[in-house]
């Protein structure tokens, strides 16, 4: 390696993600049942007791749009259109009898979920019976899936906006094992590299960066007087098995992803198949 080599090495090593904070809040929520009124009404209060954490909750302008009758996805979209909502609320399987099965989200919310830039509270269907017990009570335990630290503040800071005062939020970061230990198998074929050096001092950068990124956001939060205990949780592992594992751990009470991806029109990432296994809690779909 040359000097040159080592000097940019060392200043691009010195470079970090900070995090940004902002305050955001929801002036305005659309909220989409498929049940009868007194029904839908039962489901609009739950929402709001569950959402009581936003710091402008008894401002927030609740529009509920209930009814048995079946409403295209092209209805929707009109709706949301009309009423420009920050976030829109409903559960798995609108308008589909489906929710019996853990198979799907449900024609209506992959729609919403691709067509729409509004957030997506994804909710467990009211009438299914497998929500967990602690689900749709409060948000005191909130954990929040980072993967790109220089795109991952606003998902934070959106988390941080649902998390209860005093509550805790943990920001995740899985790096895939398998994809890992491949390239490690391609450079331990390179002769002129050191690989248990390359396997480790790799994995040394792969946690520190999002460690460090972490560490800057807590330092932020806690400058801004934001009073929530934020948690890291950095590894190696399977993405879905971790995922799954560590919100049966901590008892859950709201999961934050990023679901858009600009580079094709299915689903971010893990968006759909944690979607899909996460069915028992509240998921917050960006």
């Amino acid at each position: 390696m040359t000097q040159v080599d080592q000097f940019e090495s060392v200043f691009r090593s010195a470079l970090k993600e900070s995090f940004k904070y902002e305050n955001i809040q929801f002036q305005k929520i659309l909220v989409f049942t498929d049940l009868v009124e007194t029904e839908g009404n039962e489901f609009l209060t739950n929402i709001k007791n569950f959402l009581s954490a936003l710091s402008n909750a008894k401002n927030i302008e609740f529009i509920l749009i209930h009814g048995v009758d079946r409403k295209s996805t092209s209805d929707l979209i009109k709706l949301i259109d009309d009423y420009k909502p920050d976030l829109i609320c409903s559960y798995r399987n609108l308008y589909s009898g489906a929710w019996q099965f853990p198979h799907s989200l449900g024609e209506h919310l992959d729609v919403l979920l691709q067509k729409t830039s509004v957030p997506v509270l994804v909710l467990p269907h009211p009438k299914s019976g497998y929500q967990s017990d602690h689900a749709i009570e409060n948000t005191n335990n909130v954990i929040a899936m980072i993967e790109h630290l220089e795109t991952d503040s606003k998902i934070i800071n959106t988390a941080v906006s649902f998390t209860e005062k005093n509550g805790q939020l943990t920001l995740i970061h899985i790096e895939d094992e398998i994809v890992f230990d491949r390239y490690i198998n391609v450079i331990s074929k390179i002769s002129s590299i050191d690989t248990d050096d390359a396997k480790k001092k790799i994995a040394q950068k792969l946690m520190s960066e999002p460690n460090d990124y972490i560490k800057s956001c807590q330092q932020k939060l806690s400058e801004q007087g934001i009073e929530i205990e934020v948690k890291a949780l950095v590894k190696f592992g399977h993405h879905l098995s971790e995922y799954k594992q560590n919100i049966e751990n901590h008892k859950v009470d709201l999961f934050v992803m990023n679901t858009k991806d600009n580079d094709q029109m299915a689903m971010h990432g893990m968006a759909y198949p944690l979607a899909i296994e996460l069915r028992h809690i509240p998921l917050l779909m960006l």
